[in-house]
This record gives structure tokens, C-alpha cells and sequence, in this order.
């Protein structure tokens, strides 16, 4: 009886610990988490073990750091300075996501709130150290795309060393002062009524050169026939001329040897 006693008020304690405890020993990591866990008397983080989604149990003693590894976006608006020094605003859209089997070594090196330790400043600093190496009218209009390119693989290389993948950078949009914005953009009108004015030019010139060419063409060949006619080919086409036109029924009067060399003179009586 005392056993059965003794096993009851055992079976009683580890119920006990076992609610007064559970909320730090049975974990469910939802879809799109992944989580490490640290163990406090003994081997520290374990940045190699990665937890997957489903239910598991650890230690009462054990801590686990569950990370959020859905893709992420944040938006960022900064001032930069052009390579003259112009102050211009960009807004700026990224997307991002830790890698998934490297979270034990991101919260070793920035914790949980890696996006404010991290992603901000280093995109911000790329972002100005880029835009450093152009002027306001390159990031504005005429470069915007190696800009964005730029800014890009800059960031990804850091990001990657810091166990983060970047999906995605895009400038929104750039805001530059109203007084360089307007100059901008006439000189780009400019630029482009000066491209469009050399194409007109460009196919007049075509234009002529092809009728000068056909000129020439069409002179060349007056010049060969004209040589090529002579007084027997001029007298042997009137000949054949007159032959045909005997041959016709249409009523006419030929005086042979009245025309201009001996060629035969026609008179319609009409």
C-alpha cells in the first residue's frame, strides 16, 4: 500500500512538473519557421541543428529561438548625396528572407532583431555609396537601371555574408529638387529634338543620294541608247515601221522617201 502510495504521489509530482513546466518544454513551430535551441548547461547554441516545423519537446532548462523565414518586405526613404553633392531622396523597396539553415549563425551575430541590426543600415549605406559614384541627372534618368543594378549586387554580397538572401531591390522612386528635376528634363528634351532633327537629316541625305543615283543611272542609259542610234538603225526602224503600219487596216496615206532622211511620211486622211 505504501508503494502504491509513494508511486501515486510520484506520478503526482511529475504532473505537476510537467504542467508547471510545459510552456517551456513543448514547442510547435508553425509553417514558415525554423528555430535553434540553446542549451544552457551544456553545448551553448547549437548553430548546426535546425528545428522544422512540427511539435518537439526539449528541456526546461533549454531555451529555443524560433525565427519568422517568410520572405519579408520593407520600404526605406533616404537622403543621398549625388557625386557633386546634390541631396537627392530616394525611396527605396526591398525583399528579403533569412537563410533557412543558417539561422543559428544569424542569431549568434545579430539576434532576433536582425532587420534593424542588419538589413537597414547596410542597404542604406550601399545605397548612398552607390549613388556617390553618379550624378543627379545619371541616378535620375540616363543610368537609373545600372544604378539599381549596382545597389544590388553590392547588397547581395553583404547580405549573403551575413546569412540573408535578398530576393529583390527596386528604387521606387528619386526626388530631386524642382529646379534641377526642370533642367533635367529640358536638357533631356533637348537631347532628344536634337536626335530626332539629326534623323531627318540622315534621310534627307539618303533621299538625295538615292535620286542622284538614279540621275546618273537614267543619264548613263540616254547616253548609250543615244550613241547606239544611228542613221542605218534610225532608217531600218522606219522601215519596219512602215511595214507595219501598210499592213494595217486603219485608212493612211504613206509617201515613201518624203520624211526627214528618206524615211517614209504618214498621212492620216482624217
Amino acid at each position: 500500500m505504501n508503494f502504491k502510495r509513494s508511486y501515486l504521489i510520484l506520478a503526482a509530482i511529475v504532473v505537476v512538473v510537467i504542467v508547471f513546466f510545459s510552456s517551456s518544454m513543448f514547442f510547435t513551430i508553425e509553417p514558415g519557421e525554423r528555430a535553434v535551441i540553446f542549451r544552457k548547461f551544456s553545448t551553448g547554441l547549437d548553430k548546426e541543428h535546425v528545428y522544422l516545423p512540427g511539435f518537439h519537446m526539449i528541456a526546461p532548462w533549454n531555451k529555443l529561438f524560433v525565427y519568422d523565414v517568410k520572405e519579408k518586405k520593407r520600404e526605406e526613404t533616404m537622403d543621398v548625396l549625388d557625386k557633386n553633392g546634390l541631396s537627392i531622396k530616394m525611396d527605396v523597396s526591398i525583399r528579403f528572407n533569412p537563410v533557412h539553415n543558417r539561422i543559428g549563425y544569424l542569431h549568434e551575430t545579430f539576434g532576433k532583431d536582425y532587420i534593424e541590426q542588419l538589413i537597414i543600415p547596410e542597404i542604406r549605406s550601399t545605397v548612398r555609396r552607390v549613388a556617390g559614384r553618379y550624378t543627379a541627372e545619371e541616378i535620375y534618368s540616363t543610368k537609373r537601371s545600372e544604378v539599381e543594378a549596382a545597389i544590388i549586387d553590392e547588397a547581395r554580397k553583404v547580405m549573403e555574408q551575413n546569412n540573408i538572401d535578398l530576393r529583390a531591390l527596386l528604387i521606387r522612386s528619386i526626388n530631386l529638387p524642382n529646379e534641377i528635376k526642370m533642367a533635367i528634363e529640358s536638357k533631356l528634351k533637348q537631347e532628344q529634338e536634337a536626335l530626332a532633327y539629326q534623323f531627318r537629316l540622315e534621310k534627307e541625305k539618303s533621299e538625295a543620294e538615292r535620286k542622284r543615283i538614279q540621275a546618273e543611272g537614267i543619264a548613263a542609259y540616254n547616253d548609250i541608247i543615244n550613241k547606239s542610234l544611228t542613221d542605218k538603225i534610225l532608217k531600218q526602224r522606219g522601215i519596219e515601221a512602215t511595214l507595219e503600219l501598210a499592213n494595217s487596216q486603219n485608212s493612211k496615206v504613206i509617201v515613201i522617201g518624203a520624211g526627214d532622211n528618206g524615211l517614209p511620211l504618214i498621212l492620216n486622211n482624217n
